[in-house]
């Protein structure tokens, strides 16, 4: 039986409410202000509640990161996909669309890749990690077929997105009065001018 204060969670539910409060935590306090004891508060259940889903806080932010990767994943494929066939426009658009996913949800790569996951132990997260790295590389790899020069892109695109929108969030970019949407438009501008440029310094085949 879950001990809860108030709450309405099934014994099937509460697992997908801890990840879903976690989500909210993190993207109000930051990856520091997260924590079980916080989490369960929020969730309205008893201190012990989420030890019954997650044996720790590592295993519980590991669901988070999980979660995260997924939703930027299909936000990044949706932005292809609207992009149409050009490479350059898709990646320029995947990139852009991490900047949108990070001003909308407060939350991206901090939690994908925080620090205490390495443990093998967490297979789906891996997965998870593994699949979101690849489409952005097979992404830049279309541009950019040399494999050190396209994770040198991805690399790049990826600082570059997080940082549109750190500086949304963090109140740089709206003192200039820039919506989220302008934001992430010169995002997409920025990558593209990037790829551009990697593109057009590739030169004859690398060995």
């Amino acid at each position: 039986m879950i001990h809860h204060m108030g709450g309405k969670y099934h014994h099937g539910d509460l697992r997908d409410e801890l990840v879903r409060v976690s989500v909210e935590l993190i993207a109000e306090l930051g990856m520091d202000g997260f924590s079980v004891s916080q989490v369960a508060k929020r969730a309205n259940v008893s201190p012990a509640a989420p030890y019954r889903h997650f044996p720790d806080r590592a295993a519980l932010l590991a669901a988070v990161a999980c979660t995260t990767a997924c939703g930027l994943r299909e936000q990044a494929e949706a932005a292809v996909a609207e992009a149409g066939p050009d490479p350059v426009a898709q990646l320029a658009a995947a990139s852009g669309a991490y900047t949108a996913f990070l001003i909308n949800r407060r939350i991206g790569f901090q939690a994908v890749f925080a620090e205490g996951l390495e443990d093998p132990k967490y297979t789906e997260l891996h997965e998870h990690r593994r699949a979101l790295i690849d489409t952005y590389l097979r992404l830049c790899l279309a541009v950019c077929p040399y494999p050190p020069a396209a994770l040198e892109l991805m690399e790049q695109l990826n600082a570059q997105a997080h940082g549109y929108g750190e500086f949304f969030l963090n109140g740089v970019y709206r003192r200039m009065n820039y919506t989220a949407a302008q934001v992430t438009a010169k995002s997409t501008t920025s990558a593209r001018i990037v790829i551009d440029a990697h593109v057009d310094g590739q030169g004859p085949a690398q060995p």
